[in-house]
């Protein structure tokens, strides 16, 4: 039952001490340059947090006052009072921000305290928001603090010529409206 037939454990602990890599950084976080650290989120279909081109930091020990705007990414650990419009943003543990958040990829770790929007937004369990969020795709984790309202907004569909019958079957206000989603506990 507990029979030891061919062990290939012994060579793995031996090439990882050969190399003298480290004890590998959970999937979730972005990990700086390395094939392994692009591999994870690929293999779970996640898109990667960090692009090519690198990671800017604002680092715990630094405050912001005004708006920062750009197309690449970007990991707050300080404090920002403005509007943040990047390509990607991560809010980390000690980053805090007082301002509107625009950006496709938004992981809030840290506070902040004004409206997100994105198309994916992850609310890690220290995540502190209070403010509205706008995202295609939404993530709470357990013990993430979130006050505001939730707009889902809607993938454009493929261009198709709409017919006569189907024009005059749409509302007023269009379909671009996100959908809004009331969080209040009613009594």
């Amino acid at each position: 039952m507990f029979n030891k037939t061919k062990s290939p454990a012994p060579s793995s602990p031996q090439t990882r001490a050969d190399t003298g890599s480290a004890i590998p950084p959970l999937p979730d976080l972005p990990s700086p340059g390395g094939p392994a650290s692009a591999a994870a989120p690929a293999a779970r279909g996640a898109p990667s947090p960090v692009s090519q081109r690198g990671l800017s930091t604002l680092s715990a020990d630094l405050q912001f006052d005004g708006a920062i705007s750009g197309g690449g990414d970007l990991q707050i650990d300080g404090a920002i009072k403005g509007d943040v419009r990047v390509g990607r943003l991560i809010v980390g543990e000690t980053g805090a921000v007082e301002g509107n958040v625009s950006a496709d990829y938004v992981e809030v770790r840290g506070r902040i305290v004004g409206n997100v929007s994105g198309k994916q937004v992850k609310l890690i369990a220290t995540a502190y928001v209070d403010g509205d969020i706008t995202a295609e795709q939404l993530s709470i984790d357990i013990g993430a603090y979130f006050q505001g309202r939730v707009l889902q907004g809607r993938r454009d569909a493929p261009a198709a010529k709409p017919s006569a019958a189907a024009a005059s079957a749409t509302p007023p206000h269009g379909d671009d409206r996100p959908q809004v989603i009331d969080m209040k506990t009613s009594a």
